[in-house]
């Protein structure tokens, strides 16, 4: 299954140099224009961990396992148009082609959450991500809570700090 990403869990794992994790459990995650332009946004206010992104994204790289794309087909910006005005283009964007698509959506935003549950699309987060790294034994159990807790120090409103119960 295809995954898109918000920028929410790409910024987490980015903030911690975790980027790759998220390649391991994927092989390649789609990421919309608006999240990119998002991210541009982040980094010209000074986020420097975005840096490395770019290095990463394809077209811009070959080899890049960040794939950019748009909205295209006319039942996805009919979507988009449905959605409420409190979602930032990034998210909405990435919600419609998730639900066009049939792909998982990554993203820790409650609104797009919200949203994504109401139409049927599937999800994921940071958390989810980590308790997969987990269970498919990219990282221990130990680590993965090492990493959300430094992501938490990093300002991710995490409802937990540890993945044990999660794991269950």
């Amino acid at each position: 299954m295809s995954v898109i990403a918000n920028t929410t869990v790409i910024s987490n794992f980015a903030c911690i140099g975790q980027l790759e994790l998220l390649r391991q459990l994927h092989g390649k995650i789609y990421l919309a224009m608006e999240v990119y332009q998002e991210i541009q946004t982040g980094l010209a206010e000074g986020y420097l961990f975005y840096q490395t992104l770019e290095e990463q994204i394809y077209p811009w790289q070959e080899t890049g396992w960040i794939i950019l794309t748009s909205m295209v087909e006319e039942a996805e910006f009919l979507r988009f148009s449905e959605l409420p005005a409190k979602l930032h283009p990034g998210e909405a964007s990435s919600l419609v082609i998730a639900q066009q698509r049939g792909w998982l959506l990554l993203t820790d935003d409650l609104a797009a959450r919200t949203q994504a549950k109401q139409r049927g699309v599937r999800l994921s987060g940071s958390l989810g991500e980590l308790v997969l790294a987990v269970k498919r034994q990219h990282c221990s159990l130990e680590q993965a809570n090492q990493w959300l807790n430094r992501m938490i120090e990093l300002n991710y409103r995490s409802p937990v700090n540890d993945l044990t119960a999660l794991l269950q």
